[in-house]
């Protein structure tokens, strides 16, 4: 336990930042894995739907530096690739 006030609020801050990041991470893995099963199945047009929520919540995380801009960016680039071999 800290013995200094603005440590022991400093350790307060880190604990809802780390709940809060962890949310926006689950929201967008679960965006992200939704589009790759929906790849997986061949289904395009489902699959650009789920694309639009997964870009929106890569977008708010990278925004809110949970992740980075780049690699947001990236995820973004890998999924809309992937869609597009789909036949």
């Amino acid at each position: 336990m800290p013995n200094i006030k603005s440590a022991a609020k400093a350790m307060r801050q880190s604990i809802r930042r780390r709940v809060r990041n962890i949310k926006t991470k689950d929201k967008f893995k679960d965006a992200v894995k939704e589009v790759k099963k929906l790849i997986a199945e061949g289904k395009k047009n489902e699959a650009i739907e789920a694309m639009k929520n997964a870009m929106s919540t890569l977008d708010k995380a990278a925004k809110n530096r949970v992740i980075h801009k780049n690699t947001a960016s990236r995820k973004k680039s890998r999924l809309t690739k992937a869609i597009g071999k789909i036949k």
